[in-house]
C-alpha cells in the first residue's frame, strides 16, 4: 500500500508551525500525526506527502496509482484505521465536511467531476486544525499514544530513589530517572529512549518525554505535556507540547503553548496564558489577516522554528511568534511578532536571512544535524513569503 499524506485546507491555520513542515510531521500526545497512523498500519508500508510545492524537496510526493490518501489533521485510532483500510478504489471517507481518507486523488481536486462514493464516518475523532488544538488535545491523544506504545510490554526498571504515585509510568530503554516524583494517578508518564529526568523534578501525568530528551533539575511539570525529541526543559511547564530539539532549560512558566524546533527560551521568561480580565483568548490567524477567537480562556504561547527568546522575556496571553524571529528586551512585546523578526517592545527591525542562516547552522551543529540547502532554501521561502508582515 502506498500512502500519501496530504495537507488540508486548513494547512494554513496551523502556521507559523507549518512554514516548515507539512501537518503530518506536528506532535500531539507522544507521537507525531503521521507516526499515530504508521503505528496502526502494517509495518513496511510506503508513505510520502503532497504539501507545499516549496516543501516537496525535503518531504517528496511518491504517486503509484493504487494510493491511500490520508489526511493526517485526523488523529488516527483504531476504530478511524479500520475504517480507512476498509476503503475501495473510488471510495472516501468524511465526517461531515471533513475529507479523511480517500482511494482516489480526484476527492482532492477542486475542479473537474468527481464519481467518488462517499462515505460518511459515524464515529468520534480528534482534529488538528488550529495550533491550539495540539496542547488542547494532547491529554487525549497521550492517553491514546500510551496505550498503543506500550501494549503487551514491560517498562523497563525504574530506579528506587525515585517517588511513584500511581502505576502507570513507562521506561523505554536507556532512560534515566533519579529522585524524581512521578505522579501517573491523572495520567501516565512516558519517558523515552535514553531521556533524562533529573534530581527534584516533580511530575503530574499525563506527560511524554521523548528520545534524548531531557528534564533539568527540579523542573515542575503539569500535565498533559509533551517534550519532544532532543529536548531540555526546566522551570514550571503546564499543558504544552514542544515538538523537538528545542530548550527551554532554566526557571520561567510556559504554558499553554506549543514551540516548534531549534527554539530557545531564556533564563527567566515567562509567558501569560490567561487574561487580567477572564476573557476568551484571540490569536493571530495568517488566514484571517487578523486576531481570531479561540474559545479558550487558557491560550499562552505559538512559536515557530528556530525562533529565541533572551532572558526575562514576558509573552501576553496568546502570542504567536513566527519563524526565525529573536526577541529580547524587558517589557511586553506585540502579540504577533512575524517571522525574521529582531527586537522587542520598542519595536522591531528585519533579521537579515544570512544571519539568521548563520545562528541556524551553528544551533543544528550542536545537535550533529547540519544545515543543508534544502533546509535553507525552504528557510528562504518563508523568509520571502513573510516579508509583507515585517513591513
Amino acid at each position: 500500500m502506498n500512502i500519501i499524506f496530504f495537507d488540508d485546507n486548513n494547512r494554513d491555520h496551523l502556521l507559523p508551525l507549518t512554514f516548515t513542515r507539512p501537518t503530518a510531521k506536528l506532535r500531539c500526545g507522544i507521537l507525531t500525526l503521521e507516526e499515530k497512523w504508521l503505528n496502526r498500519l502494517e509495518a513496511g508500508e510506503e508513505f510520502s506527502y503532497l504539501t507545499e510545492d516549496y516543501l516537496s524537496s525535503k518531504f517528496p510526493l511518491k504517486e503509484k496509482g493504487e494510493d491511500l490518501f490520508i489526511n493526517p489533521a485526523v488523529c488516527a485510532d483504531d476504530d478511524l484505521v479500520e475504517a480507512v483500510l476498509s476503503l475501495e478504489a473510488n471510495q472516501s471517507l468524511m465526517k461531515d465536511e471533513l475529507l479523511i481518507a480517500s482511494r482516489t486523488k480526484m476527492a482532492l481536486e477542486e475542479d473537474g467531476e468527481q464519481d467518488t462514493e462517499v462515505l460518511e464516518y459515524e464515529g468520534e475523532l480528534n482534529y488538528i486544525g488550529r495550533p491550539y488544538h495540539l496542547f488542547k488535545l494532547n491529554g487525549a491523544e497521550l492517553e491514546k499514544d500510551f496505550e498503543l506504545l506500550t501494549a503487551g510490554r514491560e517498562s523497563a526498571p525504574i530506579s528506587d530513589t525515585n517517588t511513584l504515585i500511581g502505576d502507570r509510568v513507562f521506561l523505554e530503554e536507556g532512560a534515566s530517572v533519579e529522585a524524581a516524583i512521578l505522579n501517573s494517578k491523572s495520567g501516565p508518564i512516558y519517558i523515552g529512549k535514553d531521556a533524562t529526568v533529573m534530581e527534584a523534578s516533580v511530575v503530574r501525568g499525563p506527560f511524554a518525554l521523548c528520545e534524548h530528551a531531557t528534564l533539568k533539575l527540579a523542573a515542575k511539570i503539569y500535565g498533559p505535556t509533551t517534550v519532544g525529541p532532543h529536548s531540555k526543559v526546566g522551570g514550571e511547564v503546564n499543558n504544552s507540547v514542544i515538538i523537538g530539539y528545542s530548550n527551554k532549560g532554566h526557571d520561567g512558566f510556559l504554558g499553554n503553548a506549543v514551540i516548534g524546533e531549534w527554539c530557545n527560551i531564556g533564563a527567566d521568561s515567562n509567558n501569560s496564558n490567561l487574561k487580567n480580565n477572564y476573557e476568551e483568548v484571540r490569536i493571530w490567524d495568517y488566514v484571517d489577516g487578523r486576531f481570531a477567537k479561540t474559545g479558550l480562556q487558557f491560550c499562552g504561547l505559538i512559536m515557530g522554528d528556530h525562533s529565541k527568546c533572551g532572558i526575562n522575556t514576558m509573552f501576553n496571553t496568546g502570542t504567536v511568534v513566527g519563524v526565525s524571529a529573536n526577541i529580547y528586551g524587558g517589557g511586553f512585546p506585540r502579540n504577533f511578532i512575524p517571522s525574521y523578526s529582531w527586537g522587542g517592545s520598542g519595536g522591531f527591525t528585519e533579521y537579515r536571512f544570512d544571519k539568521a542562516m548563520k545562528t541556524a547552522a551553528l544551533v543544528m551543529e550542536r545537535r550533529g544535524i547540519e544545515l543543508n540547502d534544502t533546509e535553507r532554501d525552504i528557510l528562504q521561502v518563508v523568509f520571502d513569503k513573510t516579508a509583507s508582515y515585517r513591513g
